[in-house]
């Protein structure tokens, strides 16, 4: 068997144990990096291929038949991944419509062929340029577009092969990896210098970094989450973006607020069951459940009413989340206008599109910006 066949062997082998690991418990994404991680000799050509092939089986899994051999399903399904790379136009809309999702969706959210198709398309990577900075790093990268111009040129489509977390420019602090519908919430928030945020569910903090650009590292954000390793990777990134106008603390999304500070602006970007990802995070689409999204939107709603307590009279309270659902979006806003009668919903522009007239909310759909889905409300105490 020549090197080539061997190494396929390999890595189709590699994928196969991942899958068979991977569920609902641990998401295929944690496995494979577990797995990739503890086999410390493969090549970096190598880890790609492998993460290509797990990620194409479960984007094409509602066209697999899951009682044939898993080599043969992964065979197909990077067929269907190499077809729909050069012919998109070749699966018919009802096709698309009928396998890329489960059929739970039709009833819960928006579904389109357009929406279909995007889930099948592989993912764009889009960073984040430090304010100004888009044009020059585009160049010293190389295989750059911006999306737009003004504040737009620093959202960058990287289209190389280049591992970027080895770049020089990473390490200096001069981009973040961070999807576009991601940095179009800290535009929504539009935070000024010297104004007090808090980022309520911030994570591993990429919207806190934002924030903090476009408050030039002036003023303060308190960044919270329940997860204390989160908040840890919140500070090495910040060290490593050298920003230093931030606080960390623990919240647990509790009636107890981590500080009796009234802000400026509150970001509420709640956890979800990520529909506007799974183009990014095939493997989700297959173990989400209505019973999910129904929990979600019940700790949604609490994590927003709690927070807003937090808003300073004349400041706002912005909600985001990176899912589709009706539930979890629209539903979740109007009942907060019903419970929060001290707020007013504020138009809600999208960065995204300057010129289009704001509406009272924003959907960011996949099949709009080939980035993840995202939906934001915006409030004001009076």
């Amino acid at each position: 068997m020549g090197h080539a066949a061997l190494m396929a062997t390999k890595t189709i082998g590699l994928a196969a144990a991942v899958i068979a690991a991977a569920n609902r418990e641990k998401p295929a994404d944690q496995v494979l990096r577990d797995r990739l991680k503890s086999e410390g000799h493969l090549t970096r050509f190598e880890s790609r291929e492998v993460s290509a092939i797990v990620f194409a089986y479960y984007r094409w899994r509602g066209w697999l038949d899951e009682t044939t051999p898993v080599a043969e399903q992964i065979a197909l399904a990077r067929e269907l991944n190499r077809r729909f790379s050069r012919d998109p136009g070749s699966f018919p809309p009802e096709e698309l419509l009928a396998r890329a999702a489960p059929a739970w969706t039709l009833g819960a959210l928006e579904v389109t062929p357009g929406w279909a198709a995007a889930l099948q398309a592989e993912p764009r990577l889009w960073l984040r340029a430090r304010p100004g900075t888009g044009p020059a790093l585009a160049r010293h990268l190389g295989d750059c577009r911006a999306f737009g111009d003004g504040p737009l040129a620093d959202s960058l489509d990287y289209m190389g092969r280049e591992d970027l977390f080895r770049t020089s420019e990473f390490h200096a602090g001069e981009f973040e990896v961070q999807d576009l519908a991601s940095q179009a919430v800290s535009w929504v928030c539009a935070p000024k210098p010297g104004e007090t945020w808090w980022d309520a569910c911030a994570g591993e903090g990429g919207k806190t970094l934002h924030l903090s650009d476009l408050m030039e590292n002036k003023g303060l954000i308190w960044a919270t989450d329940r997860a204390a390793w989160r908040l840890e990777k919140l500070r090495r990134r910040a060290g490593r973006a050298k920003v230093f106008n931030y606080r960390v603390a623990a919240w647990d999304g509790g009636d107890k607020l981590p500080t009796a500070t009234r802000f400026d602006g509150v970001l509420v970007d709640g956890p979800c069951t990520g529909t506007g990802t799974w183009q990014r995070n095939p493997h989700a689409r297959w173990t989400t459940t209505p019973g999910d999204v129904a929990e979600l939107a019940s700790a949604q709603a609490a994590l927003l009413t709690r927070a807003s307590g937090a808003v300073k009279p004349g400041g706002r309270l912005i909600y985001s989340v990176c899912t589709l659902t009706r539930a979890e979006t629209s539903a979740v806003a109007a009942a907060f206008d019903q419970a929060a009668p001290g707020f007013k919903r504020l138009p809600c522009p999208n960065p995204l599109a300057p010129a289009a007239p704001a509406g009272t909310e924003l959907f960011l759909r996949p099949e709009d910006y080939r980035a993840n889905g995202m939906f934001v409300a915006v409030w004001q105490r009076e």
